[in-house]
């Protein structure tokens, strides 16, 4: 039989291995065609019966990555909806009835319909290595599994790991899957089709849930049901994201079947799928593949593969970096003129590594052997890309230019991690200014997906393409920003910062103005997060980029630094802060409109930032404040949202007259 996106091969010991490679695309996806494909597979195999039957892919990239979503997007009424879910789960149905063993070999990405593919063979395996990563992110689009996946992944790992699993979209490693009982073997590259082989003919007995875990699938379901409710209203509130609302109802109440909930439930696919936050959050799917498009070593950029990276300062932030680029893979030379800063950015790193690797000590052990001290800079004439990330003054910083310029290679990319100065100004002391461009980080460097690759007016754009395909190499979101006070992030979290700073200077509580952004979806309230970077940072970095015209900073805030009360770091700030948390008191009433009000100048700022050009367009400020700040995305981006409230630009939004209050995050 022939296809198009499948290859069905029968060996001469009687399995069949049927291989996903979709046409004219690096990634398999479960379009409409494929899924067509896979059942006309399903139907020969059936027809004549193998003695077990893999499915593997034939792609380096991976397994499957889900559902085609360019194709769910253009799904026009509930019915249409409704039809595209009946054909998975009942496809994946009969792959579950097929009368011999079924194996998934997975290796590399194994997303959403992927998984729940993966889920109705018998067995699987996961293939031991970094790219391979297996999840149920639906949630992330607003979204339920509904091919299965909320019926399976509870019988096969139990439902209190299935619904964490389910309810956050995060994806576990080979490692991890075995752990759980996802996967039923975790081998290396070199043994995965003579495991594949030995498994799929094993006659080995599906593993089975333990007591306790079938009694919380069984006769316990409801009161497993009730906990994750209450810590989803911890969490979120469902008129933002009722998703996960609606993945524990389906498990709780309908057997996992959301083709069984009734049409005017809250549960049910009608309103899922027809809510605004589903066309937000994929809305949001789609900038963040547009940023990741950024990172292509195509067009300016083709060819380059950087593999050795300098970094010029081990204080947090630089020491930080270098972690993350040795985590990635690459060979980190670290420099400053302390020995003992280089010796504590090591001690953070390997902190970093054993979070990061979750106990492989073996991996941990390489990154750590590719981070290498280098406190006189002897080895940055070998670097790809050069990286600063020093205190910020520019007399330092072009001095230090001017001795980079003259050790690096002629192609080297020379960067700033700079939050406050123009790339212009640190570029003047170069003989070759156009060499310099800035890669922006924030803070926590490990844990925040967005990076502003910023490009100064006479910046190569050779260089800003090869900045952004070295950060797509860290496997984070590169944003082209052009050089301006406070780029686009700080530029937008300053004003509303400082605006929260003013309610409390007029006499709200903290609690009171954190908690209404809170509420509105922010991931921790303005006056929290003031004090978690720094008061001392915050008040220095306002007064760097507001220039002398600017309006004071608030005088609480003048008067804590002044004391010494400088936020989480020091015990005190806005917060008395233990233990690493802010110790809050109760929020009392939140007035109506003070979160509007707080958010107003961020956007006033983030349109500003297109008319003036920071950013090329609207989507991508949306792009840049959500992945830098984690603005909502329930909203689909602030500008987007004031366009969907009919607010259109928000030019007539109080403008701040302090001026931005953050360095880096």
């Amino acid at each position: 039989m022939n296809f198009r996106h499948l290859v069905l091969v029968r060996r001469p010991d009687g399995i069949a291995w049927l291989y996903l490679d979709k046409a004219e695309s690096s990634t398999n996806t479960l379009s409409s065609e494929v899924l067509d494909e896979l059942a006309a597979a399903f139907a020969a195999l059936e027809e004549k019966p193998p003695r077990a039957l893999v499915i593997a892919s034939a792609k380096p990239a991976g397994f499957i990555a889900g559902a085609d979503i360019e194709e769910f997007t253009r799904v026009a009424t509930p019915q249409a909806a409704r039809t595209l879910v009946e054909r998975g789960w009942s496809l994946f149905g009969w792959l579950a009835r097929l009368p011999f063993p079924t194996l998934a070999l997975v290796r590399g990405h194994c997303m959403g319909g992927g998984l729940e593919l993966a889920l109705a063979c018998r067995y699987r395996i996961a293939v031991d290595e970094p790219g391979t990563r297996l999840a149920l992110p639906e949630v992330m689009l607003g979204i339920v599994p509904a091919w299965g996946g909320m019926l399976r992944l509870p019988q096969v790992i139990g439902p209190a790991a299935a619904l964490d699993l389910m309810l956050t979209g995060k994806s576990v490693d080979a490692r991890r899957a075995k752990k759980l009982g996802l996967v039923d073997a975790c081998v290396p590259v070199r043994v995965m089709e003579n495991a594949a082989t030995m498994l799929a003919t094993s006659d080995a007995p599906p593993r089975r849930l333990p007591f306790v875990q079938r009694l919380m699938n069984g006769p316990l379901k409801a009161v497993v049901a009730r906990k994750a409710r209450a810590q989803l209203a911890a969490k979120a509130r469902r008129e933002h994201y009722p998703a996960p609302y609606a993945i524990v109802d389906i498990w709780a109440r309908h057997g996992g079947n959301a083709l069984a909930v009734p049409a005017g439930s809250p549960a049910s696919l009608e309103t899922i799928l027809a809510s605004p936050t589903a066309k937000n959050l994929i809305r949001v799917f789609f900038l963040q593949e547009r940023l990741k498009g950024f990172g292509k070593a195509e067009g300016a950029a083709a060819g380059f593969a950087p593999r050795r990276v300098h970094v010029v300062g081990a204080g947090v932030m630089g020491g930080d970096i270098a972690a993350v680029c040795a985590a990635a893979g690459l060979t980190v030379t670290l420099q400053d003129q302390s020995l003992e800063r280089v010796a504590a950015a090591f001690a953070r790193a390997a902190k970093h590594f054993e979070r990061r690797f979750r106990g492989d000590a073996r991996a941990a052990r390489f990154a750590l052997d590719r981070l290498v001290p280098d406190p006189q800079g002897e080895r940055v004439a070998h670097a790809d890309v050069v990286i600063e990330a020093i205190f910020e003054d520019l007399d330092a910083k072009r001095a230090l230019f001017a001795e980079l310029e003259r050790r690096a290679k002629p192609d080297a990319v020379l960067a700033t991690n700079t939050s406050s100065l123009r790339i212009e100004d640190i570029a003047a002391a170069l003989a070759h200014p156009q060499r310099l461009v800035g890669i922006h980080f924030f803070n926590p460097v490990a844990r925040m997906p967005l990076v502003e690759v910023v490009a100064g007016e006479g910046s190569d754009a050779v260089a800003a393409a090869r900045a952004a395909v070295f950060v797509r190499r860290l496997d984070k979101l590169p944003l082209p920003v052009r050089s301006a006070p406070g780029f686009l992030v700080n530029a937008v979290l300053g004003p509303y910062m400082l605006e929260a700073l003013r309610c409390v200077e007029e006499g709200l509580a903290p609690e009171t103005v954190d908690a209404a952004l809170v509420a509105f979806g922010m991931p921790m309230g303005p006056v929290e997060l003031v004090d978690t970077v720094g008061l001392d940072i915050a008040l220095a970095a306002g007064r760097a980029l507001a220039g002398a015209a600017a309006a004071p900073p608030p005088a609480r805030l003048r008067d804590l630094v002044a004391a010494g009360h400088l936020g989480r770091k020091s015990g005190r700030g806005y917060y008395r802060w233990e233990g690493g948390k802010a110790q809050k008191g109760a929020a009392g009433r939140v007035p109506d409109g003070l979160a509007e009000r707080v958010l107003a100048p961020l956007y006033a700022a983030a349109r500003r930032c297109v008319d003036e050009g920071v950013v090329a367009d609207a989507d991508l400020a949306d792009a840049g404040v959500i992945f830098g700040t984690g603005f909502a995305p329930w909203t689909g981006g602030p500008l987007h949202h004031l366009a969907t409230r009919g607010e259109g630009a928000p030019g007539d939004a109080p403008q701040p007259s302090g001026g931005a209050i953050l360095a880096s995050r």
